[in-house]
């Protein structure tokens, strides 16, 4: 029987990947032009360009325009299912992370309907919305979401989370809210207008956006959340079981906040 073919795209792809465990390369390195590529494999441009394409898709290299191609940053393995130790989830791993934090807003508002809903308030009531973005070496990664019911959560600790401090923690020992629960949905979507500068994306980059809530050990839901992670440089653990099952996939655009009068 004859050995199967090896598609031309896959040689360079193997090819690549070969260089780079051979030379040791690390993130950053420079790798060789599409045009050299050519010349080493003897392949077609068209070849080396879907091997250069599923290779940057993958997450294993990164190409400039006009600067070269280059070995990517190892991919970020997060644990969304974990949300109220979301910094912990990033420093498992092989890779040690390390985060910072910015607080871009703490407002309290008036929910959209799929958040009233599902937070399970009357028309009309009040709830805080904090947005956080999270870096890591300088260069952000995570745009951060969550809505709690004001009646169940009268204050907050600005100082704590501009810190970066965990919320859960200070929902806990503050009002005794345990995230004993959590549904969510994951979506690949392309980011909004405010995603996309928020995140410092490039044109057409895709994100993975986690939307969940949190229920206390009595059922009560305290927190609508939004993750948006950029595609590329994440990978997800998730585990979990069946569950009530009520986000449905396209109620994202609802899950708004209206600022009171006056903010």
């Amino acid at each position: 029987m004859s050995e199967p073919r090896v598609l031309r795209y896959q040689q360079v792809k193997d090819l690549v990947l070969t260089l780079i465990a051979d030379r040791g390369l690390v993130p950053g390195d420079r790798l060789p032009s599409a045009s050299e590529l050519v010349t080493t494999s003897g392949v077609s441009q068209i070849s080396v360009r879907r091997a250069l394409d599923e290779l940057e898709q993958e997450g294993r290299i990164t190409r400039h325009q006009g600067v070269g191609t280059f070995v990517a940053q190892p991919r970020i393995v997060s644990d969304p299912a974990r949300t109220g130790d979301l910094l912990a989830t990033l420093g498992e791993g092989e890779r040690t992370v390390t985060v910072d934090t910015e607080l871009l807003g703490l407002n309290v508002g008036i929910p959209g309907a799929a958040v009233a809903r599902t937070l399970r308030l009357r028309p009309g009531q009040p709830v805080w919305e904090v947005i956080r973005r999270r870096l890591t070496e300088g260069r952000p990664v995570i745009l951060e979401r969550a809505v709690l019911p004001l009646h169940l959560v009268p204050a907050l600790d600005e100082e704590l989370l501009a810190a970066g401090g965990s919320l859960y923690g200070y929902l806990r020992d503050a009002y005794g809210l345990v995230d004993s629960v959590e549904e969510q949905c994951l979506e690949v979507t392309m980011p909004s207008a405010d995603q996309r500068a928020r995140l410092s994306l490039p044109a057409r980059e895709l994100v993975v956006t986690v939307r969940g809530v949190s229920f206390h050990d009595d059922g009560t839901p305290f927190d609508c959340f939004t993750q948006v992670y950029p595609a590329r440089q994440f990978a997800f653990y998730v585990s979990g079981s069946h569950g009530r099952r009520l986000l449905a996939a396209t109620e994202g655009d609802d899950w708004s906040v209206r600022p009171l009068a006056g903010q």
